[in-house]
């Protein structure tokens, strides 16, 4: 039996040797079917970030005189001549001492804008009043022919608009003024006041421009009136002051109107 023995332990290691080697086999052969021969690339979505949408020029009328957006220049007259607007009301700002009983009032949007507008200003020190808001077709007809007879007809025309082309007429402009320097109110030394450089700086973020700009003449027909503000809503005087654009003329696409 002893003789035997280094046999038998052979045999016995060769046994077991093979089935270390053939379950290790077994395994790995599991291991491989249950993975993919090749792992498919992972994929990145690259998200673009969302366009804002472009200024819809088409939300109102630029001829109908009851559009905040109505352009009422040399070359474009109200339509009727006559125009009147139905809702004038007196806003709740001050007013020049010596108003007439016509241009102390403005069209009801223009009002509640004005009245935010000169609130605001008052909470800095800076106090607007209102020297002149809507002008009826007679009105502006007398008013004209006054600044004729005193300038002649190529200076009024600068400065005045005749009859039925006047923005007065709408009810959705105003002339303002303040208290700091009242000589310079309805001047171009408006400017140059602290109302005027409050209002040139503010006007936009209310729904006003200033309607007949510095160096604009040849575009809107008129000189430089820093007091003339209109109203057009904050969606259009805010887009104009984010585009850099200080006529409704040229935003728009319009013709100048420096003559009738």
């Amino acid at each position: 039996m002893k003789k035997h023995l280094p046999i038998i332990v052979l045999v016995v290691l060769i046994l077991v040797g093979s089935y270390i080697v053939g379950h290790h086999v077994a395994s790995q052969s599991k291991t491989n079917a249950t993975q993919p021969a090749h792992s498919a690339p992972k994929t990145t979505t690259v998200q673009t970030p969302a366009q804002a949408p472009s200024f819809d020029k088409t939300q109102y009328s630029l001829s109908d005189p009851n559009s905040q957006w109505v352009v009422v220049d040399k070359q474009r007259p109200l339509n009727p001549v006559s125009y009147a607007p139905a809702n004038l009301v007196i806003p709740s700002i001050p007013l020049r001492s010596n108003i007439t009983s016509t241009e102390e009032y403005v069209r009801s949007e223009t009002a509640a804008a004005l009245k935010t507008m000169a609130d605001a200003a008052s909470a800095q020190g800076v106090t607007l009043n209102l020297q002149s808001g809507y002008r009826s077709y007679n009105f502006q007809v007398s008013l004209y022919n006054s600044y004729v007879a005193s300038q002649g007809q190529a200076a009024a025309d600068r400065s005045s608009a005749r009859a039925g082309y006047s923005e007065h007429q709408t009810g959705w402009a105003a002339d303002l003024g303040g208290t700091s320097n009242p000589s310079c109110n309805v001047a171009q030394c408006f400017a140059d006041t602290a109302e005027g450089k409050w209002l040139a700086t503010n006007a936009n973020t209310y729904g006003f421009i200033i309607r007949y700009p510095e160096g604009k003449e040849s575009v809107t027909g008129y000189e430089y009136e820093p007091w003339h503000v209109r109203y057009v809503g904050t969606a259009l005087s805010q887009e104009m002051q984010k585009t850099g654009i200080t006529t409704i003329e040229q935003f728009f696409g319009l013709p100048d109107a420096p003559t009738y």
